[in-house]
């Protein structure tokens, strides 16, 4: 499978070299000569990079860590380029779609992308892993064993969420329902938060997954450098308390918990990044009135000892309004733009926006209405990257392969029948890439031709 990883790097060299030398060749950039006199054949350099890459591919497969504010791998930064795909350990489980788990995986790779967010529970549902507390169906395990292992055959990491705060795969609702069934006398789906033996449910899975053994690879969860961190939920909110002090004791016993058993690994929460009681002056970059009263609180939440690295998401077709706007992309640019800030001012940790998208089933959507919303957040990424800001990366929702559409909840991105949009994709994933090894204290570039590639990377057209 490493040629599949090779194959992929130089693709994305020839799509950066092909806009580039278009883009360029109507502006006076003059890569000819450069500082010194001395020639730079910018085809020759952009072609060189996918050679430079292969080389720290081999090398490099190690655990993502944080430095300051930033990604790093092998001490190198890491920023992200990545996606969402949460059904793919239930379509591991059957034989029937299990290659629809490598089809994703391999069309992921050849746009560059390097992360992937997908869920690592199943609560009570069809096809559940965990069919009641602690009792798990190992056929199920060993398909999330399958996509793990492809991951990494594919040089993915994976963000593995442990629980879902909706009732889809089972949630918070699940571990209730569990918790009657037992004698609990509970009224909320909120008690999941609160209640000791619901809290002892959900820590025992989180022990389950992290020691679990691959069966593909022998390597425990907790030791595999294909995971790039622990997701401690999936947008949690607790609407029964909008002081904001159920969730925040929760995640605070939570993280520690995760850290109690995987010290390499990073955490996050989750968020969807609504300002809380704790900063009050910031309600007013919330999408909508009620999103301060949720039970979240980003700020505060994210300084518990233990995680890692922030998480935000981006849907303002479902929190501003359905339809499509105008003020959609403003909100988008100053969303982004806030949280970077208080990632940098008062939590020096990197933040990653862990969801983007928008649905096509949107009164007025068109598909070059999400290109401008994808290029939105590449951009405001990149404006980040440039000042080695906390902007560490983004995952478009969601992409999906070939012959998935019964499965569309309206944000699925199919490569092959997007092509503009695999372009942009394909094009920051470049242009990441390229910063990282830019960056890199182990770079074998002259500082001639990282003058070039400065000018190449931040040129303004996307």
């Amino acid at each position: 499978m490493e040629t599949h990883v090779r194959f992929g790097l130089r693709t994305i060299s020839l799509v950066l070299f092909l806009t580039l030398t278009t883009s360029l060749s109507s502006t006076a950039f003059d890569v000819s000569e450069y500082e010194d006199g001395e020639s730079v054949d910018i085809a020759d350099f952009i072609l060189s990079f996918g050679n430079e890459m292969e080389d720290m591919e081999e090398n490099e497969w190690q655990m993502v860590q944080t430095k300051a504010n930033q990604f790093v791998v092998n001490d190198q930064p890491f920023y992200v380029n990545g996606f969402n795909t949460y059904w793919l350990m239930v379509f591991a489980a059957d034989e029937s779609t299990r290659g629809k788990v490598t089809e994703v995986f391999k069309h992921a790779s050849s746009v560059g992308m390097t992360v992937c967010r997908t869920w690592a529970f199943n609560d009570g549902q069809w096809r559940a892993l965990q069919k009641s507390p602690s009792v798990y169906d190992e056929d199920v395990f060993k398909a999330l064993d399958f996509v793990v292992s492809e991951a990494n055959k594919y040089k993915i990491r994976l963000i593995l969420s442990l629980v879902n705060n909706w009732e889809a795969y089972g949630g918070k609702a699940q571990y209730v329902k569990w918790g009657n069934a037992a004698g609990l006398n509970l009224t909320s789906d909120d008690a999941f938060f609160s209640h000791p033996t619901l809290r002892s449910y959900y820590k025992a899975h989180v022990k389950t997954v992290l020691n679990r053994v691959n069966t593909f690879t022998n390597i425990t969860y907790k030791e595999d450098p294909t995971i790039f961190a622990w997701e401690l939920m999936n947008e949690p909110r607790c609407n029964s308390d909008s002081t904001g002090d159920v969730l925040q004791d929760w995640i605070k016993e939570m993280a520690f918990y995760v850290k109690s058993i995987d010290t390499k690994h990073l955490v996050e929460i989750g968020l969807e990044g609504f300002y809380g009681p704790s900063t009050p002056q910031r309600y007013q970059l919330n999408p909508n009135a009620y999103a301060h009263q949720v039970g979240t609180d980003f700020i505060r939440n994210h300084q518990v000892l233990g995680v890692d690295f922030a998480s935000v998401h981006i849907y303002p077709d479902s929190w501003i309004s359905q339809s499509i706007a105008d003020s959609h992309l403003p909100f988008i640019k100053s969303w982004m733009e806030a949280h970077i800030e208080d990632a940098e001012k008062y939590l020096g940790m990197p933040v990653v926006f862990g969801e983007f998208g928008v649905s096509a089933k949107a009164p007025g959507f068109n598909s070059s209405y999400r290109d401008n919303l994808i290029n939105t957040v590449y951009k405001t990424i990149l404006n980040s990257t440039k000042k080695g800001g906390s902007g560490a990366g983004s995952l478009v929702w969601q992409l999906f392969p070939d012959g998935t559409d019964y499965m569309d909840d309206g944000y699925a991105i199919v490569l092959s029948k997007s092509p503009s949009t695999s372009s942009i994709i394909s094009l920051q994933s470049t242009r990441l890439a390229l910063f990282n090894s830019l960056c890199s204290t182990k770079c074998r570039w002259g500082c001639k031709k990282r003058n070039v590639l400065e000018t190449a990377l931040y040129h303004d057209e996307l």
